[in-house]
């Protein structure tokens, strides 16, 4: 293995922490499977290299799968890995998706990229097939993958951001999707599409606009500043067929879509903010409309551009 010499040998504290396992089922599938640390220093306890990590990852991503501990571990001692790519590396390879058997991408094969900060692992696992429907990959592969990061807590290493990484991966993969001419003249309509002010544009967002794109509309992500005035000015000059606010904060500002509905009454504004924010008021009228999935703003956005 061409990495060994390379890695720094971990204790199994340390495995355990980049795991997210306990230290005593690390020493249970060393006992029982034989999937434990290989590497020796002198006058020390034996530590586990990159390839011992790298097995141990294909290990716990298969039982979190539902795999039987068992065949979970012949696979992992069965697979060819790349110790330079294992994840106690600084080479950042693709060990999790070199392997033959993974076949169809998984949430799990995804947090194990992640939080292994495997850029390029993650990018791979994350790659939208042309034949692929958007909010399909959305939902069943990257918002799964999210909610199971979102509650974890990492020591990442300067630098290192699970979260700016999973999220870099997935506007990565829409660009790839979406790298056509937007500016078509066979475009139906142009959408504008905003997160509440003052609050981190949701990915969602983006993957919204995608969905729409791949349906002939010009969808544009407004960024920057949303100041009222500013985004009025910005629906005046674009004439947009709709615009689309995602808020998720529990108190959204919602300045901007009273804005736009004072200045431009007959404009469809189409509204996803979290259910706590029930009490919020909304702009009165029939061309405002709330819609918490993305796949009904999806089809109510496209009934109002055709």
């Amino acid at each position: 293995m061409s990495g060994e010499s390379t890695v720094p040998a971990l204790t199994v504290a340390a495995v355990a922490r980049r795991l997210g396992v306990a230290p005593a089922t690390l020493r249970t599938w060393d006992r029982r499977y034989r999937l434990g640390p290989s590497a020796h220093l002198a006058g020390s306890h034996r530590r586990y290299s990159g390839d011992d990590v790298a097995r141990l990852m294909v290990m716990r991503s298969l039982t979190l799968d539902g795999v039987a501990p068992a065949e979970a571990a012949r696979v992992a001692l069965a697979a060819e890995l790349d110790g330079e790519a294992g994840p106690a590396s600084g080479a950042r390879g693709s060990y999790l998706v070199s392997l033959p058997w993974r076949g169809r991408p998984t949430p799990t094969a995804v947090i194990d990229a992640v939080l292994a900060g495997d850029e390029s692992a993650c990018r791979h696992l994350l790659e939208l097939p042309d034949d692929e429907d958007v909010l399909t990959w959305w939902s069943e592969l990257v918002e799964p993958a999210r909610a199971a990061l979102l509650p974890r807590t990492v020591l990442g290493q300067p630098g290192e951001d699970p979260d700016d990484l999973l999220y870099g991966s997935v506007l990565a993969a829409l660009r790839r999707r979406t790298a056509g001419d937007p500016t078509s003249p066979s475009r139906i309509a142009v959408v504008l599409l905003l997160s509440g002010p003052g609050e981190m544009r949701p990915v969602g967002l983006h993957v919204l606009a995608a969905a729409l794109s791949e349906r002939a509309v010009d969808a544009r992500v407004v960024t920057g500043l949303l100041e009222p005035h500013r985004v009025v000015e910005i629906a005046t000059m674009a004439s947009p067929a709709a615009v689309v606010m995602l808020a998720d904060g529990r108190s959204p500002d919602l300045a901007v879509v009273h804005a736009l509905h004072e200045s431009h009454p007959e404009l469809p504004l189409f509204l996803s903010i979290a259910d706590e924010t029930s009490a919020v008021e909304l702009p009165w009228g029939p061309t405002v409309h709330r819609n918490r999935s993305l796949t009904g703003l999806l089809h109510e956005v496209l009934a109002v551009c055709r």
